[in-house]
Order: C-alpha cells, then structure tokens, then sequence
C-alpha cells in the first residue's frame, strides 16, 4: 500500500473485487434466520467491551442488567453504524457521478452501494428483532453531518469512510466465533466484516492516491477533518438511553463511562489497525494528532 498507486490500478482492483462481490456475497433476508429465538443467558457484545465495564457502576449492576446493557450497547453501536452507512452511500453517490461509467472502477463504487443499502436494512432488521430504540446520533452531530456529506470529498472523504468501517469491523470480528454472544449478531457481524472487506481495500486505494495531489495546508485540512470525524463516531456509538433502559443515571454513566480506563483501551483497541494505516500514509499527523490523542483512539 505505500508505493505510488497508478490510475490503471484501480481498473484492476476493481475487476478482482467485482469478481469478489459475484463469488462471495449474502442475502440478509435468507442468510440470518430472523424468526430464530434469541438464546437465554447469552451476551450481545463481549462483556469487556461494554463502556462501563470496570467501573462502580458496572459493579453495581446484576448478571442481567449487564446483558441487557450490552443489548443496548450494541444496538446504539448499530443504530450509528446504520446511519453512517446511508451517508456512505450518499458520499459514493456523489463520487461515482463524477466517473467513468464505462469503468470496472466506476462498477465497483456502484456495487458497493448496494452492499451498504443491505447491511443498512439489515442493521435496521436486527435493532427491530432485539426491540430497540433506533438511537443513532444526536441532532448536534446530524445537522453538520449532512453539509459534510454535501461537500467531503478526496482523502477525508476515504479516510473517515474507514475510520467508521474498521473500528466496527474490528469490534464485530472480535465476535465471529466468540460462543458467548448472541447466533443472529454473530451471523450479522460475519455478513458486514465479509462484504466490508471489499470496501475497505478500495478506501484504502483510493486513499493512497489522493494523497500524491495534496499540498501541506490541503493536506493539514485533510487530516483534521479525519481526525474530527473519528472523535465524533467514537463518542457518539453508546447513546445515552442506552444507560437509562437498566436504570442508571444516563449523564452520570455517560461521565463515567468517558472517564473508564476500561473503555479507553477498547478506543484504541477498536481504532488500532486503521490509526496504524493513517499514519503510514501520513493521514495523522500536524496539530490535529491532539484530536487522536483526546479521543482515546492513540
């Protein structure tokens, strides 16, 4: 990934994804069994994920007001991963109108697409079946969230594009074989890490490539728009409803929960593997570091 990525590239690429996508893709509404009961006594995200895992609150809490915390958790978790996945399409919406249409690249972008309105209606099937609020992000982080999917383009566009898609991803792989969680969400998560897989070599590319075109001050704007995007999806994942459904106090847990050492590790943790590409290609980097570094992501 760090040599110079020619345009030509990105035909091929695309054409072994595209094959990919033939050979290798599910359909949510056959492949998770949705009338399935769920399992009594098993977890819904491993307990150690959980943001206030650790803390007096959580120590507080019975055996079955954690489960049903990590039920929330992992719902809020959705419900964002959800909501970003609609802006992702409108974000390749936007950039796919500017290609070639004759081009597997072009193809490609459009594919994808279709792959995000999936996993966007199965997110949606999953939070209903576990019966869930849709708690998404706060109005605060939606209004400028609709300018920013109006107007990003280029390497922010991309990097903030994997910062969302691997730091779930790295949570949901943690899942696939873990016998103590719930069989649909595991069969969820295998679906989106499967299909994911694709779209982040293809960020990952593209990324790279814009990168050549940048001036420093381009650059600098680049890197703190991705570092700003980061922190917002990492402190938006567990709403605070979520603290309310097993009776805590949502802005006391929400403290603790930000101040967790716990929590802050599984930050960094979940941001690993993208934090260490980023900063490869030269993505983190300048004043906006410190944006990383408060979030708890380095």
């Amino acid at each position: 990934m760090a040599r110079a990525l020619q345009p030509k590239d990105r035909d091929v690429t695309a054409e072994r994804l595209l094959y990919s996508s033939m050979r290798n893709s599910y359909d949510p509404d056959v492949d998770v069994d949705w009338d399935a009961p769920l399992v009594d006594g098993l977890g819904f995200m491993p307990e150690e994920r959980v943001s206030l895992y650790g803390t007096h609150l959580w120590e507080r809490l019975t055996p079955e007001q954690r489960l049903e915390l990590s039920k929330h958790e992992i719902g809020s978790i959705t419900s964002v991963g959800l909501w970003t996945e609609i802006v992702l399409m409108q974000l390749l919406a936007r950039y796919a109108a500017d290609l070639d249409p004759r081009s597997p690249h072009t193809h490609y972008a459009l594919t994808e697409i279709g792959d995000e309105t999936r996993h966007a209606i199965m997110f949606g099937k999953g939070i209903a079946r576990l019966g869930l609020p849709a708690y998404g992000p706060p109005r605060v982080v939606r209004v400028p969230a609709k300018v920013f999917g109006a107007v990003i383009g280029g390497p922010a566009m991309f990097a903030s594009v994997l910062v969302v898609e691997e730091t779930t991803d790295r949570l949901q792989r943690s899942m696939l074989d873990d016998d103590r969680i719930q069989p649909m969400i595991r069969m969820i998560n295998r679906i989106h890490v499967v299909e994911e897989a694709r779209h982040v070599r293809y960020a990952r590319e593209e990324l790279v490539r814009g990168l050549t075109k940048l001036s420093r001050p381009a650059l600098e704007l680049h890197r703190l728009v991705t570092a700003v995007v980061a922190a917002t999806v990492m402190d938006i994942l567990v709403h605070p409803g979520a603290y309310a459904a097993v009776g805590l106090d949502p802005r006391e847990a929400r403290k603790v929960a930000l101040a967790n050492p716990h929590h802050h590790e599984s930050r960094r943790w979940m941001a690993e593997k993208i934090v260490a590409f980023l900063d490869e290609v030269g993505m983190i980097g300048g004043p906006s570091k410190a944006i990383w570094k408060h979030a708890h992501l380095i």
